[in-house]
């Protein structure tokens, strides 16, 4: 009886050791075919344009196809939410935005939850909000916009891409904190919103840097205030907020990359060590660096922090805003 239970013991063993065998051998060939990475927004804005570049950086590195699939809606929750419920075998991943995996839970009934739900690979890139104003409006600090907005009986009125988009909590957070007299005025996309503050028909707008880089430059927009910590390097003359004694005004947008939870450890270990040097290559930083972007590159846990503390920072403005999605 014990022999036979020892040889049992034995079999199961080796049956155990080769399922682990088969299971490693999988992952390690990973990837062996096509690998889609959801973008959760329209072809040619900036989540679109990060995901587009590293994931032809990591089709270089890994050596299968890494085919764009954009997923719009929700402002980025329903192609996050693909993500959430694909089969977690490392093929369906997405490089997502602060908005769908920080902000939307605060506003609307999400889904999924950011990191139970989904498992946080890495932080990609950030992106700083821009403070812009028309040059007809006659303020060249945000002292003088301040000002302007408490002078004024009706106040000022502020654009955003959308209600509940970074950009929107941003300029509620500046409200918030300068106690400025504002109305807010949402648009459908970055698009329209920066044609009537062109237009003069709103007084100014945050948004991420590439959105207002060409009309800041062409002297058509005042850049007044960037929301990072530093100036960024490529509007070096624009001050941040803290340099002008307005220190808790600090917006950033960011993209990091999600996959599905339960994909195996060696997988996950294999994408985040190629994403990593792909931020670390120069056909990656030569094409985003110059939008203003910052890239960066962290562990899964650190990211998934970092979202817990980005979610928390956000539900306290939007709590104070009464920020809701109509």
């Amino acid at each position: 009886m014990k022999s036979n239970a020892m040889r049992f013991a034995a079999l199961a063993g080796v049956l155990t050791a080769a399922m682990i065998s088969a299971v490693q051998a999988q992952t390690i060939n990973w990837p062996d075919r096509p690998v889609k990475l959801i973008v959760p927004f329209p072809a040619g804005g900036p989540n679109d344009i990060i995901g587009r570049v590293v994931g032809q950086k990591l089709a270089s590195l890994l050596g299968q196809p890494f085919v764009i699939d954009n997923r719009g809606g929700a402002g980025g929750v329903t192609g996050t939410d693909v993500v959430a419920k694909a089969t977690p075998d490392g093929y369906t991943i997405a490089i997502t935005s602060a908005g769908a995996l920080a902000i939307a839970a605060s506003i609307q009934k999400v889904p999924y939850h950011p990191t139970r739900d989904l498992a946080p690979v890495t932080l990609i890139a950030s992106v700083p909000e821009l403070l812009v104003v028309p040059e007809a409006l006659n303020v060249k600090s945000v002292a003088e916009l301040v000002a302007l907005a408490k002078a004024r009986p009706q106040g000022l009125n502020f654009a955003s891409t959308g209600r509940g988009s970074l950009p929107h909590l941003a300029a509620e957070l500046y409200k918030v904190v300068t106690v400025s007299n504002m109305v807010h005025v949402p648009y459908s996309g970055a698009a329209p919103a920066v044609q009537d503050l062109l237009a003069g028909r709103v007084d100014l707008l945050f948004a991420d840097i590439p959105v207002l880089l060409e009309h800041v430059r062409a002297g058509k927009l005042r850049a007044l205030g960037v929301g990072s910590k530093g100036r960024s390097p490529i509007m070096p003359d624009v001050p941040t907020f803290a340099e002008q004694g307005i220190p808790r005004v600090e917006a950033e947008n960011w993209y990091g990359m999600v996959a599905t939870p339960g994909t195996p450890a060696a997988i996950l270990g294999k994408l985040h060590a190629a994403t990593l040097e792909a931020l670390k290559s120069e056909e990656v930083r030569s094409k985003l660096l110059p939008l203003g972007a910052t890239l960066a590159g962290n562990l899964p846990a650190e990211f998934a922090a970092y979202i817990t503390a980005e979610s928390e920072k956000w539900a306290d403005v939007v709590k104070k805003a009464g920020i809701t999605v109509e």
